[in-house]
């Protein structure tokens, strides 16, 4: 290990060189969207397949980018633009004197055309799994909001919003309205527009026209049937996150502009920055500066390409390390029930292996019929040769030489390469395979593997492997499952249902439960695979109590496999299998289950594993996410665990979370999350993610999440209102779920440096809080934040540090010296619990507040966060900023309440009315005792 953890490193610097040598010859190298002298290049827009052709769609897309280009390269202050945009053409459009794909596939796209039915059937949206200023996922457009010109009422014209969905993309800014909390109360105790920049005006519309404020306000809460409707003419330059429609908005919020009080996602997510100053910490705006003169930059340029037939080659190794731990065995497994099962029909396939030299086993065969199959299965090896060495370069180029038959070239081709040896000369077929136009899915077998092995998957946009040298590990089939032909076309594509293995003792059962649902069931296979010379016993059960034993299943001796197809439709429910090792000897039995769609009109549902960095070194965390969903619908309270595998010790099990905390960006988005921090050893680790889900809980989401651009329900121009038509409202098309279901996935490899020998110190801190939020309720500050853990988002942290300030600046830059809350009561619980805590700011604070001018702060809000400490006292990032209000004078104290005023000025009055009237009474009683004494006088001298 330790030599290798060498090697690597300097293998690593090889490539780099290389890379940097191969620059001017191969500009755009790989997969991904790069900017180059202030210009995009790379952007890939796929067309799903399901969508009927239709030219128009072609023309409008690049309308859209072209005036996008401009209109963000004034936004951004003449910082980019738009230069070089591929659009990925489905092969079931007919061909048009369209180019060949080279690495693009609709799975690698950056923007996707398709539809999805949702409840507002048509709102562009970006799906956004990450942090404030991380990248999102890719980009949705209908191929109606493309076509129907009448939807730029609300939306506004289609360049200006794919600026506000690329914002969301690339830069990781969220949205700046919330239509669940149109209206909020803000520091001065009044209520407002959720809206940025405030500045943007309108007026109130009831259900009869417009109304005063107070119509549409009762008791603090929006009357139904009102709404806040924008003047069309603004004066307001922003903010294009908010309001992109709007003809004077042209540029982000910045610091001057930002609402900071509105409860919108953006100040939640971004700790209450402005999505300008988000935009400008970007490596983009690092790495680029404003082009000088007045010249706009050259509209973006086109290219048209189009997938043919798909063309893949296996490239095997058969050195003599194939023949340690069974690896021959599990590849011989695993590609037969690829070829079998997984590969697509009318897919040209092709074998070649190597060791040290390459060979060609067999040349492109088309598949047709299950016989062309099974042709392809005879032409795999079934021995390993005596040699040691490996020369990858070797297999590829026989690789090449197999798939370029077809058509003169390998574009738009792939490569299933699989080795397990070590290769230090893989980068003199760099150049070659850069330049191929194929893509390579790499599976790494045991830890002698080539370190540098992955680069080649990365640098052509292909999937990365890992199969532990572990006599139960299913990661060699779950590989060859994961890898599809990325058409997009999730109807014609094999849904994974189990993989499981475990070493089972003689005469001992491996006994489970697949859960076959509605959604699935067509071309359904059970498969079995054993170590030792014959099959173990088998035992099927359909949900209806047919048995299926295993003389019903076809069986190969020599790969050790048996599998049964059912015919049709499988019967949905649960299918309960028994396998009984009836060998004398322990033995790994192992079984995988994968289905196809049963209704063309109704997707499966589909999870999608993946990490967010595929290498790190220690002591950073990987964190894993798993896409659960059906259709576009994310799919809720799913039992979602994660397996990852080390090249040497045990299996670890996680338990993935959708509830907004920790590692989760967003609750309830059918992204289900987790940090993963207990590496063993140095080297790859390979991850698998099983979901079940119960029928008794609710399934999907009634929306779809990510950031969606906003539909504006009308404007008022020179005092009439123009109400714009609702948005298209589409039905879910449901199923009633009986049984609930089971998914699998592979989610790739990835690789750990730097984790020490022994045991490990403690260098995990707990994990940002990201959640906090903030209620005033009369004189108390009542706090709510889910319960970070002892390391990260597992165990329980020691302690809360808690502060407050009436500057934004001070708690943003200066978290120490702001006024401490006392905590000393409050014990953390455990990681994933609902934290609430109460409590009075005005005799809550054990100190002055320090303020970074040296000035006292006046203001009607006050500003908290929060970090979490563990036993070692490591410190959590500190958390987002949660705002409130606090109706305090300078002097701090208490701002008496609009009532209070009114009763004390009553009060005051009727005390002054009160003395006034004494004072006539008084006055009165005076003057008759007076005029009584005067007439007593006047007799007393006339007797």
């Amino acid at each position: 290990m330790t030599q290798r953890g060498i090697a690597g490193p300097v293998c690593n610097l090889k490539f780099v060189t290389l890379l940097v040598a191969l620059s001017s010859e191969l500009p755009f190298l790989g997969a991904g969207i790069q900017l180059r002298d202030n210009g995009y290049n790379g952007l890939l827009i796929a067309i799903n397949p399901q969508v009927p052709e239709n030219q128009n769609l072609i023309s409008n897309i690049k309308e859209m980018i072209t005036e996008a280009s401009f209109y963000l390269f004034n936004a951004t202050k003449r910082r980019v633009f738009f230069r070089d945009i591929k659009i990925l053409i489905p092969a079931t459009w007919k061909a048009n004197n369209y180019s060949k794909v080279k690495q693009e596939s609709y799975e690698k796209a950056n923007v996707i055309v398709t539809d999805w039915h949702g409840a507002h059937g048509d709102d562009p949206y970006t799906l956004q799994y990450r942090g404030c200023g991380k990248e999102g996922k890719y980009i949705h457009f209908t191929p109606n909001f493309l076509l129907n010109d009448n939807l730029t009422a609300g939306y506004g014209s289609r360049g200006r919003v794919f600026v506000h969905e690329w914002a969301h993309l690339r830069w990781g800014v969220f949205d700046e309205y919330n239509n669940d909390k149109p209206f909020y109360i803000n520091g001065r105790n009044q209520i407002k527009v959720t809206r940025c920049s405030s500045d943007i005006t309108g007026i109130f519309v009831c259900e009869k026209g417009p109304c005063p404020q107070e119509n549409c306000i009762i008791n603090k809460l929006f009357k139904e049937g009102c709404t806040f409707i924008y003047n069309s003419t603004q004066n307001a330059t922003a903010s294009i996150m908010f309001m992109q429609s709007l003809s004077s908005v042209v540029e982000f919020c910045n610091a001057s502009t930002h609402n900071q009080e509105a409860p919108n996602l953006q100040n939640r997510m971004c700790s209450l920055r402005s999505a300008w100053d988000v935009i400008t910490d970007s490596a983009d705006f690092h790495h680029s500066f404003p082009m000088n003169g007045t010249e706009l930059p050259p509209p973006p340029t086109f290219s048209l390409v189009q997938a043919g037939d798909i063309v893949v080659c296996l490239v095997l190794d058969v050195s003599s390390k194939m023949a340690e731990a069974d690896r021959l065995l599990q590849l011989q497994q695993a590609a037969e029930f690829y070829l079998m099962q997984i590969v697509e029909i009318h897919t040209f396939v092709g074998i070649a292996s190597f060791d040290s030299k390459g060979e060609i086993r067999a040349q492109l065969h088309q598949i047709n019929s299950n016989d062309d199959r099974k042709l392809l299965v005879s032409y795999l090896p079934t021995t390993v040769s005596a040699k040691t060495e490996v020369s990858i370069c070797s297999g590829l180029k026989k690789g090449f030489e197999v798939v370029e038959k077809l058509n003169g070239k390998a574009y738009g081709t792939v490569m299933i390469l699989v080795t397990s040896g070590d290769d230090k000369l893989i980068g003199n077929c760099l150049p070659t395979v850069l330049s191929s136009g194929s893509t390579i899915h790499s599976i790494a077998l045991g830890s002698s593997a080539a370190p540098n092995l992955e680069e080649l998957s990365r640098l052509t946009g292909g999937l990365k492997f890992f199969v532990p040298d572990i006599s139960n590990s299913n990661s060699m089939i779950d590989a060859f499952s994961r890898i599809s032909s990325g058409t997009g076309d999730i109807f014609q594509q094999r849904i994974q249902l189990e993989s499981t293995g475990e070493n089972v003792k003689p005469y001992h059962q491996l006994k489970n439960t697949v859960t076959v649902d509605n959604t699935v069931g067509n071309d359904t296979i059970f498969l079995v695979t054993w170590q030792t010379s014959g099959p173990p016993e088998i035992m099927l059960f359909d949900p209806d109590g047919r048995k299926y034993y295993t003389n019903n299943f076809i069986t190969n001796l020599t790969f050790r496999t048996a599998s049964l197809w059912i015919p049709g439709t499988a019967k949905p429910g649960h299918w309960t299998y028994t396998l009984n090792n009836t060998h004398h000897s322990l033995q790994a039995l192992k079984v995988a289950v994968t289905s196809r769609a049963s209704n063309s009109a109704v997707p499966p549902a589909t999870v999608e594993a993946f990490v967010e960095r595929d290498s790190l070194h220690f002591p950073q965390p990987v964190m894993i996410y798993a896409n659960v969903r059906q259709g576009f619908y994310p799919i809720l309270n799913a039992t979602v665990t994660a397996t990852v595998e080390p090249e040497t010790g045990d299996p670890v099990t996680l338990r993935l979370l959708d509830d907004g905390a920790g590692a989760d960006v967003i609750k309830n988005d059918g992204i289900y999350s987790r940090y993963f921090f207990s590496f063993a050893v140095n080297g790859r680790y390979s991850l698998k993610v099983h979901v079940n889900h119960s029928p008794s809980i609710s399934t999907l989401a009634h929306s779809i999440p990510g950031s969606h651009a906003m539909y504006v329900p009308g404007y008022t121009a020179n005092g009439n209102i123009q109400m714009n038509a609702p948005r298209k409202s589409v039905g879910r098309n449901e199923q009633e779920q009986k049984w609930g279901f089971s998914r699998v996935s592979s989610g790739g490899s990835f690789s750990v440096l730097g984790v020490p020998g022994g045991p490990h110190p403690d260098v995990f801190p707990p994990c940002k809080i990201t959640d906090l939020e903030a209620v005033n309720v009369e004189e108390e500050l009542t706090l709510s934040w889910t319960a970070p853990g002892e390391d990260f988002d597992q165990g329980q942290a020691t302690s809360y540090e808690i502060r407050m300030s009436k500057s934004l600046e001070n708690i943003q830059d200066d978290f120490n010296n702001a006024i401490l809350v006392n905590t000393s009561k409050r014990n953390p619980q455990q990681a994933g619990i609902r934290e609430i805590f109460t409590f009075s700011p005005q005799i809550s604070t054990n100190g002055p507040e320090h303020q970074p001018n040296g000035e006292t702060h006046e203001s009607h809000r006050i500003y908290v966060a929060i970090r979490a400490m563990d036993r070692n006292s490591l410190k959590s990032a500190i958390s987002n900023i949660a705002q409130a209000s606090l109706f305090t004078p300078p002097n701090s104290d208490p701002v008496p309440a609009r009532d209070y005023l009114i009763l004390k000025g009553v009060l005051t009055a009727m005390g002054l009315i009160g003395i006034i009237c004494l004072i006539i009474v008084v006055t009165h009683h005076t003057l008759n005792r007076k005029k009584r004494a005067d007439k007593k006088e006047n007799g007393t001298k006339l007797l």
